[in-house]
Formats: structure tokens, sequence, C-alpha cells
């Protein structure tokens, strides 16, 4: 792209990155002012069915644990009395557990799912802010100025895909340690199952244990000054040509490994590679 200027290149350009600054610029974005890992282990969580599912765990003699998913996490942030800039975030997780149950030995599971409801409480430093910020933007659907917003920080939850540990059939009264119940599940969450979920008329119940990691963090808006090198002009050019797929099948390398599974993922003990005889192996008995 011969229409496009020589400073464009970024730091790629050979010429020093500081001759290269042409000004201090300011930018308005996150900051994360504290943050925070945790690696959960959440024993005995009460699984929570609708009518159908309810129905047939209330039949079976054991359950199995198949899979886990994060549904949903609602988040709620508090000031800490007497801890100047520091705040309290409350984060429920609403996961939605998948399992196979048992009526008998001898018969094929059926796979139901519930819900399990998880809160915890962290601590953490979000400085100090008061103010509200006005915009002129416009709300799409009633084209009036959007209200608005606090400087206050934001929580911001990660959480990798949990782990579903175990999964046993109990008593209701007597296994499942939590306080949650039916009527404090959202009805956004609600929405996402068939079927109203039952509580109090179920014979049997599900506890499980997950494994959760997660990372918490508070962020605000602020205005930073940072050093401006160049406008970021694209350095490839738009195409429109389709590639001949058949052309692009053919750079693909045949997949031996997946025809002929290696029988060890390292070196042998003899410090031959695992590797077909024709690709640089020891080969057989050698």
């Amino acid at each position: 792209m011969s229409d496009i200027p020589n400073g464009s290149a970024g730091l790629n350009n050979d010429n020093s990155s500081c001759n290269r600054i042409s000004e201090a610029v300011c930018v308005d974005t996150a900051r994360v002012y504290d943050s925070c890992a945790d690696k959960d282990c959440l024993s005995d969580l009460r699984v929570f069915f609708t009518g159908p599912a309810q129905a047939i765990i209330d039949r079976s003699s054991t359950v199995r644990c198949r899979s886990c998913e994060v549904l949903n996490v609602f988040s709620e942030i508090e000031k800490v009395p007497f801890s100047s800039g520091y705040y309290s975030v409350d984060a429920t997780f609403f996961f939605m557990v998948a399992l196979d149950a048992f009526s008998s030995p001898s018969a094929p599971p059926q796979t139901v799912y519930g819900l399990s409801v998880y809160s915890k409480k962290v601590i953490l430093y979000g400085a100090e802010g008061s103010v509200k910020v006005f915009s002129s933007e416009y709300s799409p659907a009633i084209d009036t100025q959007n209200i608005a917003t606090s400087t206050n920080p934001r929580a911001k939850i990660q959480v990798a895909t949990p782990i579903c540990l175990e999964a046993k059939l109990c008593r209701p009264c007597d296994c499942c340690c939590s306080n949650q119940s039916v009527n404090s599940i959202p009805s956004s969450i609600r929405n996402l199952f068939a079927g109203d979920f039952i509580d109090s008329d179920a014979s049997q119940a599900v506890r499980a244990t997950i494994g959760l990691f997660s990372i918490v963090q508070l962020e605000r808006d602020v205005q930073i000054l940072i050093p401006a090198y160049d406008f970021c002009m694209p350095s490839k050019e738009c195409s429109n040509q389709t590639e001949d797929p058949c052309e692009a099948f053919r750079r693909i390398s045949f997949p031996v490994s997946e025809f002929f599974p290696p029988e060890q993922s390292s070196s042998n003990s003899n410090g031959c590679s695992d590797l077909p005889l024709f690709t640089g192996g020891c080969g057989c008995g050698k």
C-alpha cells in the first residue's frame, strides 16, 4: 500500500521509539484498582430441579455429575464502614448442573439439569469518588439523554469453566447445608429452565461439590495521560477474493497421529521419540 504514510508503521519502525513520540494525549479508560483470585471448593451445594427433573431424581438410586456451567453472576458493591476507599463485593454465582440419574444398575441413565447457587463476599480497594457523570449520548428507543452515571467503582468477575467434582443423593432435611431456597432465585434465572422449581415436596435431594476458579476486580473510569506515536493506519489491503477451498485443503498436513496415535506422549526410556519411522523416529525394536 504505497499511499500509507511511512510514520504509521508504529513500533516496528527502525527509528528510536522516543524520537517518534508526537504528543501526549489524554484517554478515558477503566483502571483496575484492586483484584483478587480464588480457588474455591464448594461443598454440599443444594441442586434445585423443576418438576419433571425432580420426579426422575425421586426415582433414582444414585446420581453422577456430568458437567457444570456458570449461567450468571450477580454482584453488589457497598462501602466498608470506617475504611476509606474499601468496598465489599457480594457475588452470587448461578450454576447449571448436568447429572446422570440411575434408577437401577441395569437401566441406562437419564440426564437431568438442575440449579445451584453460591454466594461469597470479598473486600477490595476501589479509591474514593462521589461525582456524577453526565453524557451527551442518547438512549436509542426514546431519544432522550442517558441518565447520569456514578463514578463509584465497578465490579468485574471473571470465572473459568467450573468443575463438577461430586454429586450425591440425600434427604432434603439433613444433607444440604444451604440457606438458599427456590424463592430467592431471580426470574431471569428461572426462565432458563422449563417448569417451576420444586423444594418442599421433594423426597430426595442432590448435593454437589463444585470446583470454582474466579477473579474479582474493582475498576473505575479515569483519565490517563499517555504518549502518542501516530494514528493507527491499517497496513493490510482489503480483499474480496475467495480462496479456492481445495487449494486451502491441500496445504493441510496429513494427520498421521489421528490414525496412528503414539504410545507415549514423550520420549521413551531408550531416548527415541514417539514419531513414525519416516519422520525420524527410531523404529520398531530400536
